[in-house]
């Protein structure tokens, strides 16, 4: 029988606690009791785990011993920030997959009331990221960035190879852009960072300024999908790619 898997909050060498709704659901629902066996997630690392002790709030684990676990893709998703439903179920099949960090970004397309409350969004996002990690048991919970301008993240210094899904682009596939990376990288796995823009795409600008700054524009094929849409597919061809 497959065991249950938490995350925990606070942990140290031999223990492993959970507080808030991860416990409560727990105590009220699960009617946890010391001795129960469970898969705990600490520190990035999965252990074998019992219940030592459970109060009202909390529930402390003790760390049996740890279990193999999958890393996860070494890859960023830049989001455009769109509509808030369609994007919270890209960031949760994007856990799904095993995206490491999601980097939402507000692009010209972006729809203004939209880019007024996305700073405020990302608590929800980052809870929606920690449920999914949890539901497809994983080892780690990807990081959500705050909101920032495009431009600003675009320019930012970073080692990973940064790719761009362009519509304009027809010629330069998502695969052989990975081919390029894994032969640069050589025996090493290369980190990836993949931008998908908003509905409607990118503006002129904005794929200007992606080519300004060693932004690789590629292509997911002739079709024209919407933004979260192609957020699924570009991980998907990556972890078939890496994995």
């Amino acid at each position: 029988m497959t065991r249950r898997r938490w995350i925990a909050e606070h942990w140290d060498e031999a223990t492993a606690t959970l507080a808030g709704a991860q416990a409560e659901h727990m105590t009220r629902v699960l009617r946890t009791q010391p001795g129960m066996e469970a898969d705990v997630v600490a520190g990035g690392h999965v252990f074998h785990a019992v219940v030592a002790a459970v109060t009202p709030g909390e529930v402390r684990f003790n760390l049996i011993a740890e279990l193999d676990a999958d890393p996860a893709l070494p890859v960023t998703l830049v989001l455009a920030v769109y509509k808030f439903d369609r994007m919270e179920w890209a960031i949760e099949k994007a856990t799904e997959l095993g995206v490491a960090a999601v980097a939402p970004v507000l692009a010209r397309r972006t729809e203004k009331h939209l880019a007024q409350t996305a700073e405020k969004r990302a608590e929800r996002w980052r809870r929606i990221a920690h449920e999914s990690a949890q539901q497809s048991r994983r080892s780690d919970v990807p990081i959500i960035f705050d909101p920032v301008p495009l431009a600003a993240h675009v320019r930012a210094a970073s080692e990973a190879t940064r790719i761009v899904l362009a519509e304009q682009e027809r010629t330069t596939t998502l695969r052989h852009a990975l081919d390029e990376a894994m032969a640069a990288a050589e025996s090493e796995m290369p980190r990836l960072e993949i931008a998908i823009g908003p509905e409607g795409g990118w503006a002129a600008e904005e794929e200007a300024l992606f080519d300004a700054n060693g932004w690789r524009a590629t292509s997911l094929g002739p079709r024209i999908l919407r933004a979260e849409t192609a957020a699924i597919a570009a991980l998907a061809i990556v972890a078939s790619y890496l994995e």
